[in-house]
This record gives structure tokens, sequence and C-alpha cells, in this order.
């Protein structure tokens, strides 16, 4: 997990981009700031089921919980919700000729992943999640 978090300011939005470059690694960077993807499959989070609590990889913000975590075999993890309703953001994406609806964390503006309308009950929602966008925070035994 990132150690930059507690020097953050207040807005981290109004962060350049030297700045996020700096602070993220190149992964995460790609991700969270250009709207990169990793492959699928490859993700440090794609098939792990260690209880805890995801959190924004750019901010620390938490993002969504490992109960609400399903394995939906597309290779990337799956939720079915954000830990709290505005936590996550989502915007209309037509890049690559397609209509998909992009996630991004509320608090710093980084790209996540997109949302998809074919996850389980109760919600239908599978909130598609790139690795590099978040950092796992283990609960403590």
């Amino acid at each position: 997990m990132s150690d930059n978090w507690d020097d953050l300011p207040d807005d981290p939005r109004s962060l350049d981009e030297a700045e996020w470059q700096r602070r993220l690694p190149p992964d995460s960077f790609q991700v969270l700031r250009h709207k990169g993807t990793e492959r699928a499959f490859t993700g440090a989070y794609w098939n792990t089921s260690t209880k805890g609590t995801y959190l924004c990889r750019g901010c620390g913000e938490p993002l969504f919980a490992s109960a609400e975590k399903f394995e939906s075999g597309c290779g990337w993890p799956s939720f079915t919700a954000p830990l709290e309703g505005d936590a996550v953001e989502e915007h209309a994406d037509t890049s690559f000729g397609m209509r998909r609806v992009e996630t991004v964390c509320a608090k710093c503006g980084g790209h996540l992943g997109h949302v998809f309308p074919d996850g389980p009950g109760p919600t239908g929602l599978r909130y598609c999640i790139n690795s590099a966008s978040i950092a796992l925070r283990a609960d403590e035994d």
C-alpha cells in the first residue's frame, strides 16, 4: 500500500500529472490517471479471497468491502456494490466504439474500471475493477 496518503492535499484532484507519477507505481499511474486497463487474470486481486477493505490506490479512500467481492470469471476483481454509495462515481464511456459506464474514485477522480448490469443479486451489478487501482487493507484476525 502507498505511504503517501497522509500528505495528500484536501482535494487530491488538484495534484498535477508529475506529482501523481511520483506518488504511484507505473501500472497504477497508467490505470488511475490515464484510464488504462491491466490484462485480465494478471492483477494482484482478481483471484484473492482475503477479507478486508479495498482502498483507492491513489488516495486511500475506502471503496469496496471483500464481502461484496465475487468470482465473475472476467479476470478482474468484481464487486456487487461500493462500500459507500458515494465512494465511486459513474460516468458514460464511449471509448473504443463501446457504450460502458466508467467508475472513478469520488475523492481523487482516479479511474477504477467499469460497472456492468450482469452481476449477481441483490444489485445485479458487476463492478469490474483493475487491481492496479486498488490496495487491500486486510482485516486483522
